[in-house]
């Protein structure tokens, strides 16, 4: 945003809580809100956030206590100071001072054109089939029928994850779908997210990070697929050098907002690929859920990120399973189906990306 149009911006959020000054005690609902604003709101339950979009404008903001002042995002370039909403009886309100930063944002500059540049979109998508070459990862040995079967998850994960690129590939001609590694070859882990934070966006687009392994366990009875996150708490520098100088006095809030944001996404797909397990496995394999752990690719990756768990090699039902071809195309069928309805859901709600 242009130094004009941040004193402009200036100017209006400063008569705007003068103007709320007189109305401390005043708060709207949901409702009342958007009718004031003219928006529309996309609400995450899971993190307390949502996003304001009006005229291919966004407001990003966190709910907090009532009284509470915090942060707000307009545009992923300007930091408003405002009074949070708050839940009072299990009802989400909006401070008067709130409603009226968010307006005078939102008119500080005449509706954008509507075209495909101003919509946000996931225009690239990383698929990291784990290890390979000379780290092959967990490896079960069994006896299924009689006869011997070696599990080998560096082959497993390979399997499907070209599967995957191939049905989001042809579902997606205008996405980059990228894999990581295509044969029995060895990656680094830093090789791995170098790849992912180096693919080159626009301003409009966002890309996303899916790292899929083969699980492994002492315990010969544990048996089903998980996904992984980073958990909320974990520090990282999202921003690169360039951003931080531009946006140097508000790096940190914008950074802060960006790995709240990227944590939040990287959960909604996991959720979406977990119903997609559960649909096409059933009681066939169990699922054990989302968690959170501090995985190298998902820590380092400057984007949503997951780790997904296939099943368990160390397991027979498990090893079985992904021994077949009729299951790894399910594995990755089910991958496809949770990924492209984050994708629709993203591009939809006009997602978050970095300035």
């Amino acid at each position: 945003m242009k130094a004009k149009s941040i004193l402009v911006l200036t100017i209006l959020i400063a008569l705007a809580s003068f103007q709320a000054f007189g109305q401390a005690g005043k708060s709207y609902t949901i409702d009342e809100t958007l009718k004031e604003l003219g928006a529309v709101i996309n609400w995450d339950p899971f993190f307390a956030s949502g996003v304001l979009n009006k005229d291919e404008k966004r407001l990003k903001f966190y709910s907090g206590l009532p009284g509470e002042q915090g942060f707000a995002l307009f545009d992923g370039r300007e930091v408003l100071t405002v009074p949070l909403p708050y839940f009072e009886g299990g009802t989400l309100r909006f401070p008067a001072a709130f409603v009226m930063a968010a307006k005078a944002s939102f008119s500080v500059a005449p509706p954008a054109t509507p075209n495909a540049e101003n919509h946000f979109r996931i225009a690239a998508i990383i698929i990291d089939p784990g290890h390979g070459g000379k780290d092959p990862g967990a490896i079960g040995e069994h006896t299924v029928a009689g006869k011997p079967l070696k599990s080998v998850e560096k082959d497993i994960v390979l399997s499907v994850s070209k599967k995957l690129a191939a049905l989001l590939g042809a579902a997606y001609p205008g996405k980059k779908v990228l894999l990581t590694r295509t044969g029995d070859t060895y990656l680094t882990p830093g090789d791995r997210v170098n790849i992912a934070n180096t693919v080159p966006l626009k301003n409009n687009e966002a890309i996303i990070y899916i790292s899929i392994h083969a699980n492994a366990s002492l315990n010969k009875n544990a048996r089903g697929y998980e996904v992984w996150y980073l958990p909320p708490e974990t520090q990282r520098e999202l921003l690169d050098r360039n951003k931080q100088e531009e946006y140097a006095e508000i790096a940190h809030i914008i950074n802060d907002m960006l790995q709240a944001e990227f944590v939040s996404e990287s959960t909604r797909i996991g959720r979406f690929i977990l119903n997609r397990f559960q649909e096409s496995f059933g009681n066939r394999m169990p699922s054990r859920g989302l968690k959170a752990e501090n995985w190298y690719v998902v820590r380092n990756a400057r984007m949503p990120a997951i780790l997904v768990e296939l099943g368990f090699v160390s397991n027979t039902e498990d090893a079985r399973l992904m021994a077949g071809e009729t299951y790894l195309k399910l594995f990755a069928e089910a991958l496809y189906k949770g990924i492209v309805d984050f994708v629709k859901e993203f591009e939809q709600s006009g997602g978050y990306t970095a300035p």
